[in-house]
């Protein structure tokens, strides 16, 4: 089995910053991708963020110059770096991993439980 646990949400005023963390535990064999998406009440799930095991990083458009993501391939561990946040960030966190186990070497998409991220203006 394999966990996801997020940590870092909470409320900011509009302007400030968060910093997420996602750590994964488990049978891990190897992760590929990391990253996060997330959800605002009444809209789909949206890519934020992304990043490889090589480090090659992908954002959405309206992130981009105030999110930045990053890894620690030793630790298992992804975080996010919000900055300039504005009150359309206000969504639900989640993090996800491409993990290989050390039973099942096909990749495998893992969740986080998600973490609230509420931004006020």
């Amino acid at each position: 089995q394999v966990h996801l646990v997020e940590s870092g949400g909470g409320l900011v005023q509009a302007g400030g910053s968060l910093r997420l963390s996602c750590a994964a535990s488990g049978s891990i064999f190897s992760i590929d991708a990391m990253g996060w998406y997330r959800q605002a009440p009444g809209k789909q799930r949206e890519l934020v963020a992304g990043i490889t095991s090589g480090g090659s990083t992908n954002y959405r458009d309206s992130v981009k110059g105030r999110f930045t993501i990053v890894r620690d391939n030793a630790k298992n561990t992804v975080y996010l770096q919000m900055n300039s946040l504005k009150p359309e960030d206000t969504a639900v966190y989640y993090c996800y991993a491409n993990v290989q186990t050390s039973y099942d070497r096909r990749p495998l998409a893992y969740w986080g439980q998600g973490t609230q991220v509420t931004v006020s203006s």
